[in-house]
């Protein structure tokens, strides 16, 4: 079940135009809450869509009422202003996992021993195990929000990341995520488009026209931003991090004509030269390889991501989400 976080700022329910005249009845309203009794053709999604300003915040719907399903004619609250930002529950605070892939296939890639490659039904078998275990797969620009202190999210919400831009990416991920409804986000350093195993710029304007991919930076030539070349002085360093940032991200935002906002650093690794870049240029969110959960008070720039590798069978991969 997908969520989105964004939120109207009137205290008065939001319509929106497109959307069929509701056969819900407004029962009362306040500042932070409407009552609405459904009617026979009311979902959890229609009702998010009208009310809360989007379909994909049909589980709060369902969570804030600890209801599954709508049932017409049973009054129903829905939270129009967001509340328990930082996702205090039974007493702990709500941690989110992303979860980063690089590759999928069923031929061992060279150099890596097959660690970085993930079978299509080793995949698929995880996306189910999340769907029918309680997680909620978000976007990336959700946890943005989620980590400004503007949105809540889902009690088990967990997302989705690919870094390097390999063709599997669109050949075998998009079909299994698109038959769940799951969004990803795929991180590409930019010299990679084109080459033989690579996307193509065709399939990454795919991956965007699904309405299920973000798409983010990975740098332009996927260095080690933290090691230093030969020679390279302090300036020349400085400029050329500086340059790995915007020109992938400017490259992307030309070709495809979309906003890029986050970043994979190559390897996860980042100094205060990298940090202070990704600052200076607007970057709202970016992302390391270090394991384990973002809390709402995380860093937004040291992203905590969590590696699936092709090993790991499914009781491994559920210790991930622990």
């Amino acid at each position: 079940m997908p969520a989105s976080v964004s939120a109207p700022a009137a205290a008065s329910p939001q319509v929106v135009d497109d959307l069929p005249e509701p056969a819900a009845q407004v029962l009362g309203a306040t500042e932070r809450y409407v009552i609405v009794r459904p009617g026979p053709q009311d979902s959890a999604a229609s009702l998010a869509a009208r009310y809360l300003g989007s379909a994909d915040k049909a589980w709060l719907v369902a969570e804030f009422n600890g209801a599954a399903r709508v049932q017409p004619g049973v009054p129903l609250v829905l939270p129009i202003k967001p509340t328990n930002l930082v996702g205090l529950r039974d007493g702990r605070v709500q941690t989110v996992t992303v979860l980063c892939y690089h590759r999928f296939g069923t031929t061992a890639a060279k150099g890596d021993g097959g660690r970085m490659v993930v079978s299509p039904a080793n995949f698929a078998q995880q996306l189910d195990w999340l769907q029918h275990n309680g997680y909620t797969v978000i976007r990336l620009s959700q946890l943005a929000d989620f980590l400004e202190g503007r949105a809540v999210l889902p009690r088990r919400a967990v997302v989705i990341t690919v870094d390097d831009g390999y063709e599997s990416t669109y050949t075998q991920a998009l079909p299994l995520l698109r038959q769940r409804g799951m969004p990803a986000t795929v991180f590409v350093y930019t010299d990679f488009i084109g080459a033989s195993d690579a996307l193509s710029w065709a399939q990454l304007r795919g991956l965007v026209d699904s309405g299920l991919f973000e798409i983010g930076a990975h740098s332009k030539t996927h260095r080690n931003l933290t090691e230093r070349q030969p020679r390279e002085t302090d300036a020349v360093y400085r400029r050329e991090i500086a340059n790995e940032l915007r020109a992938s991200r400017a490259v992307l935002e030309k070709r495809l004509g979309i906003s890029v906002q986050t970043f994979a650093m190559p390897y996860g690794d980042a100094n205060a030269i990298v940090l202070d870049e990704l600052k200076q240029q607007h970057y709202t969110l970016a992302a390391t390889v270090t394991p384990g959960g973002n809390t709402a008070y995380a860093d937004r720039l040291l992203l905590r991501r969590t590696m699936v590798f092709g090993e790991h069978d499914l009781a491994a991969f559920k210790s991930l989400l622990r």
